[in-house]
């Protein structure tokens, strides 16, 4: 204490003086300059009213009536996950698991308008969640995510945009059913495979008919076209004989008989061991004739 008497004594009263008001400019300055970090927005009140809002950098305000009320962070947030029950369009009741991801853009408006913004996005979130699946089969749930997803994410920020927040992302992390659901769903998934398989069968089976039917008809069509080949080469020899007849007169008739004849004596003759040929009484008469009839065609 003698010390600080001391130095007031050789300051005087007008040093004093001095010194006070450089040590309430120094406090001013201290008091009037805010740096505000990157990540987040200060909201300065003035006797209990909002006065401004400062954003990262260097900010004044005035000492003494301005303070700083809500140093707000502006960084992405995320909600902690949820599971809600919901009932679909076809009575089943699901459980939906959500995540849901915002920012604040605007904290003058989150911090008069809403106490708790977590619980308030939480709780907006399952009433959409819930009001969504209610119009939805259980297997659009299933199909449609992502078409769900966008819908209740349009919802939630119509909902919350009095608040200053933007919804960055909505998520559906999973819909869970109850186990008699799931025994439902797994005899049916049972049953589906059980008449593809079925159906899958039988067109193999359709096939093979076809195939099959489609062979013998091949089968028949060349039978067909050997016996039409056949019909045509019988038909061009009975029209050579025909035209032989025609230009000959009757020798050649008798030399096609008389030839026949003797083809017939021959294969016979051709029997295996030993036997006994009976020739008709004219057999060597009908050798005579073809010969003759063969030498006198030579001629």
């Amino acid at each position: 204490m003698d010390i600080i008497a001391d130095i007031f004594s050789l300051l005087g009263g007008g040093g004093v003086v001095g010194l006070l008001f450089a040590l309430f400019i120094i406090v001013c300055i201290f008091l009037g300059v805010r740096i505000v970090p990157q990540s987040e927005k200060h909201v300065v009140e003035r006797f209990g009213r909002l006065r401004s809002v400062m954003g990262p950098g260097i900010n004044f305000i005035v000492p003494f009536l301005d303070r700083i009320a809500h140093k707000i962070s502006i960084l992405e947030r995320q909600l902690p996950n949820a599971s809600q029950d919901a009932i679909t369009s076809d009575n089943v009741l699901v459980q939906v698991e959500t995540s849901v991801f915002y920012r604040i853009t605007e904290p003058e408006r989150t911090v008069y308008r809403i106490r708790d913004v977590d619980a308030a996005i939480s709780t907006t979130v399952a009433g959409i969640v819930r009001a969504e699946i209610g119009k939805m089969e259980l297997d659009e749930v299933q199909s449609n995510r992502a078409q769900l997803i966008s819908q209740i994410k349009v919802l939630v920020e119509d909902a919350v945009d009095d608040w200053g927040i933007e919804v960055t992302r909505a998520e559906i992390l999973d819909v869970n059913l109850d186990q008699a659901t799931r025994d439902a769903m797994l005899q049916q998934l049972n049953a589906e495979r059980a008449r593809r398989a079925q159906v899958t069968e039988a067109e193999g089976t359709k096939r093979a008919v076809e195939l099959n039917a489609d062979a013998e008809l091949y089968a028949a069509e060349q039978g067909a076209k050997a016996r039409r080949v056949q019909a045509d080469a019988e038909a061009y020899a009975t029209e050579v004989v025909a035209k032989a007849i025609k230009d000959n007169g009757i020798e050649a008739a008798q030399y096609q008989v008389a030839l026949k004849q003797v083809e017939a004596l021959s294969e016979v003759a051709k029997g295996a061991g030993k036997q006994t040929v009976l020739l008709p009484s004219n057999a060597l008469d009908a050798f005579g004739d073809a010969f003759n009839m063969l030498k006198g065609g030579s001629k």
